[in-house]
């Protein structure tokens, strides 16, 4: 089956260190690698991971990047290159406009 052009959007609201965060990890990793487009939004505990060296190598293979603005503002996050942040409404645009959307918490 080719899955080519096919949008796949993942939500992380956990810490880096979790099993959700490298679970969600792995599966941006392996649709990459078979051609879909994915976004990648961290929120609340996850926007400590969007300089984590793991999801800025899969950010520079094509992941697009987003983290909630609050959320970095809340856990001392800088707003950096890193990652688009935004808020709700990006996130909306995001479950509205991908064919599979995940939430890893």
């Amino acid at each position: 089956m080719n899955l080519t052009g096919k949008k796949l959007g993942l939500l992380v609201s956990t810490a880096p260190e979790t099993p959700s965060f490298h679970h969600a990890l792995g599966l941006a990793k392996a649709a990459l690698h078979d051609r879909l487009d994915v976004y990648f939004y961290c929120i609340d505990e996850g926007v400590k991971g969007v300089e984590d060296d793991r999801l800025q190598v899969l950010k520079s293979g094509g992941l697009k990047l987003f983290a909630c603005a609050y959320g970095a503002r809340k856990f001392g996050v800088d707003l950096s290159d890193a990652a688009i942040f935004s808020g709700l409404a990006a996130l909306d645009d995001l479950v509205c406009s991908t064919d599979r959307f995940l939430w890893f918490n």
